[in-house]
Parts: C-alpha cells; sequence; structure tokens
C-alpha cells in the first residue's frame, strides 16, 4: 500500500474507496428479511432459506440477503424489503410457501410486482 504524504492525499484515497464502493452497491439487489420475534414465528428464517435456495438455483449472484429486525408490519409477517438496482424498496408481506421462490422468479429477476406489497406510509431520507 502507498504511504500517504497530504491531507489532500487522504481525501483522494476516500473518494476513490468510496465511488468503487457505490458503484457495486448500486449493481447488487438487496432483500431485507424481518427476523424479528414475530416474523420467526411466522417462518421468516424458512422464507429467508428458500429465497436464497432459490437466487442460487435461478442463477442470481448479485442479490444481498441481511436480517434485519422490526419492520413495523406484524400484521403482514414474514415480510421482505427488496431494493432493485436504482428503484425505490419495495416490501412485501404474507411471504408463506411458494411466495418467496415466485418473488425471486418474479420481482428479484425481472422486476415483476406480485401479489403481496405493502404500501409505504413514509418517505426514505437518505443522509
Amino acid at each position: 500500500m502507498a504511504k500517504i504524504n497530504s491531507l489532500a492525499e487522504l481525501q483522494k484515497k476516500r473518494e476513490e474507496l468510496q465511488a468503487a464502493a457505490n458503484k457495486t452497491k448500486s449493481e447488487k439487489i438487496i432483500v431485507n428479511v424481518s427476523l424479528a420475534t414475530c416474523s420467526i414465528a411466522s417462518g421468516g428464517k424458512e422464507v429467508m432459506e428458500a429465497m436464497k435456495q432459490e437466487c442460487a438455483d435461478q442463477g442470481l449472484t448479485n442479490v444481498e440477503f441481511n436480517q434485519v429486525g422490526c419492520q413495523t408490519y406484524c400484521y403482514a409477517e414474514p415480510t421482505v424489503e427488496v431494493t432493485l438496482p436504482g428503484k425505490e424498496p419495495v416490501t412485501f408481506g404474507y411471504l408463506k410457501g411458494d411466495k418467496a421462490k415466485e418473488l425471486v422468479q418474479k420481482y428479484i429477476k425481472s422486476g415483476e410486482l406480485v401479489e403481496g406489497v405493502i404500501p409505504a406510509g413514509y418517505e426514505r431520507v437518505v443522509f
């Protein structure tokens, strides 16, 4: 690793690293699976595993799965938030049985919405 000798060099290195991270982030599909107590009780862990397996079966390698806490949709558990590159996040609920596989096959792979979208009652703010 090259030695950094000035504040300007440090700032340049920071900008390069941020640009590389943003490029990688913009190409990934982010899947946040709610695994709070109510989601686990409703089958959230099984949904996450089914979705991971379906992504592998479909040959999707740009999908990043994250375990997240409560998303405040207890009535619709298990819930999953999917962010496709360049699009706003979409939250899906009631993902029991084959719905998780259908979500991968249709929305994650092709961008085609499936039944179970939970409308957002908020506006996302990025700092």
